[in-house]
């Protein structure tokens, strides 16, 4: 039996408001956003004494979901570095078709995001960057150009 679909990307955070925020300002919308406890979520993720509160953000076309968890108990571990390198081992960034990209980059800095490097154009394809926002937290952006 094949997958049906990637349903979403977790991403473990410590500032919950803010991460949520430069999402919702990239074009995410907050599905919804909670506690989440108890046994059952202990039993999933291998965790004991697990609190966490958690957002579920989607893309406009509902397709493309972002999972955010800000754990209480027990304490977020810090894996890499937090302005890891592009060529880190481990999931590096999540790409986003935007419509503009120049106006993305502009939104997204009154969030903190930095350009990784610079705006690129591949061929007469697509105009890319990677942009690191709060928490280290990297999205490449591509605007196709036809």
């Amino acid at each position: 039996m094949a997958i049906q679909r990637m349903d979403n990307v977790l991403i473990v955070v410590e500032d919950l408001d803010a991460v949520i925020a430069f999402f919702v300002e990239l074009g995410m919308e907050v599905e919804g956003r909670g506690p989440v406890e108890g046994r059952w979520v202990e039993r999933v993720i291998g965790l004991d004494d697990v609190r966490q509160e958690v957002a579920m953000l989607r893309t406009p076309d509902g397709h493309g979901k972002v999972e955010l968890a800000m754990f209480h108990s027990p304490a977020a571990a810090s894996g890499t570095p937090r302005d890891a390198p592009a060529n880190t081992l481990g999931i590096r960034r999540i790409m986003f078709a935007v419509d503009d990209i120049d106006d993305v980059i502009a939104r997204l800095r009154g969030h903190g995001a930095e350009l990784v490097g610079e705006v690129e154009r591949y061929e007469d394809i697509f105009r890319l960057c990677y942009l690191r926002g709060p928490e280290g937290i990297i999205v490449g952006l591509a605007e196709q150009l036809r």
